[in-house]
């Protein structure tokens, strides 16, 4: 979720007694790009593919930098949030090539350079499109890395996916548990829309929460990690996908007030590492 959410709510909130999904809540996507991996001196290609409906989407392919392996210790495919596209969301994962991760990253439909308009649905089938473009090409571990509402389209994503046993681990980093209570939290902090939160909260489409789905993730490793004092999801969010989930599941509320803080620090990133070290040796 971004802080536009919290702006623009006055505005939805009207359109919510006659909308049909949840759309207009839970994306907010940028068209254009404002840097490319190189800009930041990374080797990148661009990629286009196919989601299921035949929608075209397009993302970018880092490939691993490190050169004393023999190959990629892992392809990390990375969901991310629900503003902007790929160009502003390159920061969770610039780090990983040095690191000997390669990266593939994609717009939802109706983000940055990919086709149509973004719906709950339509970037659930995209996620999967690119889980399976990331497994044609993948000669390593895939780690599957969500954040906010890419880690809710994760969990939607893997529950059933017949690729799964090619994932080695799922990562969700700031992820909401269950749409209706997201949107009960946002519009539980405006007092104009407070009395309505929970009839408003019935309006939207939660066919697709993750806290349902978290418990058939397992036996794939789950890393939930959410900031404490994290200002957009509540890190109540955090508990209640551990609390659901199968092991192998492991919690870290950090300290933060950020919200996506996993990727943000030094020491979080080096806690991350170690984490993936003891799943890829």
């Amino acid at each position: 979720m971004a802080p536009l959410l919290l702006k623009r709510l006055l505005v939805l909130v009207p359109l919510l007694s006659g909308a049909t999904g949840c759309s207009q809540l839970f994306f907010f996507p940028a068209s254009g790009l404002v840097r490319t991996p190189a800009d930041i001196g990374l080797r990148y290609e661009d990629v286009y593919f196919d989601s299921s409906d035949g929608v075209r989407l397009h993302g970018w392919y880092l490939p691993a930098s490190s050169r004393d392996r023999a190959g990629p210790r892992a392809t990390v495919l990375h969901l991310h949030g629900n503003a902007e596209n790929i160009s502003t969301h390159i920061g969770a994962v610039y780090w990983l090539p040095a690191e000997g991760f390669e990266v593939f990253m994609f717009d939802y439909r109706g983000f940055g350079r990919s086709a149509g308009h973004p719906t709950v649905e339509g970037a659930l089938n995209d996620s999967r499109a690119a889980l399976a473009l990331a497994a044609s090409r993948a000669q390593a571990p895939i780690v599957v890395f969500g954040q906010s509402l890419g880690g809710s389209l994760a969990v939607a994503t893997l529950a059933d996916s017949p690729l799964r046993t090619r994932v080695r681990a799922l990562i969700l980093d700031s992820a909401f548990a269950d749409y209706r209570l997201i949107t009960r939290d946002k519009l539980d902090e405006l007092w104009l829309t407070w009395p309505f939160q929970v009839p408003l909260s019935w309006l939207v489409d939660n066919g697709h929460s993750p806290l349902p789905l978290i418990e058939r993730i397992s036996p794939i490793p789950l890393l939930i990690a959410h900031a404490e004092r994290d200002p957009i999801v509540p890190a109540d969010h955090a508990r209640r996908l551990f609390e659901r989930a199968r092991e192998p599941k492991t919690l870290w509320i950090l300290p933060q007030a950020q919200h996506t803080a996993l990727a943000a620090t030094d020491d979080s990133r080096s806690r991350l590492l170690r984490y993936l070290d003891t799943l890829l040796q």
